[in-house]
């Protein structure tokens, strides 16, 4: 089972994205949610996830709302596979027109 986390940098302002609502799903539905702290880190869901297909949303719209800034993807949603590894980490790096996003460690 695996411990997931993610870290959200907004490479705009070169800063972490503090408060970035966070949706975790997962094959039977909503698992967790949160909010990125101060460092746009989060922990989210249970203390193990078992395998199968999960996705993160990020509501990036009102993070970049909140900002006054205008930005394309109101919602970026990251899509991937749970193994059996212990931990999976789920970065996001941001701006108001793009997104990226990678299998971190």
């Amino acid at each position: 089972m695996t411990h997931l986390t993610t870290h959200v940098l907004d490479a705009a302002s070169g800063q972490p994205a503090r408060g970035v609502a966070v949706v975790l799903t997962g094959p039977d539905g909503i698992v967790a949610t949160g909010e990125t702290d101060a460092d746009g880190r989060l922990a989210l869901g249970p203390d193990r996830l078992e395998p199968g297909e999960y996705a993160l949303t990020f509501d990036t719209g009102a993070y970049f709302a909140a900002q006054a800034v205008t930005s394309f993807h109101p919602r970026v949603t990251v899509a991937f596979a749970v193994g059996d590894e212990p931990h999976l980490h789920v970065p996001l790096l941001l701006s108001p027109f793009a997104y990226t996003t990678y299998r971190g460690s």
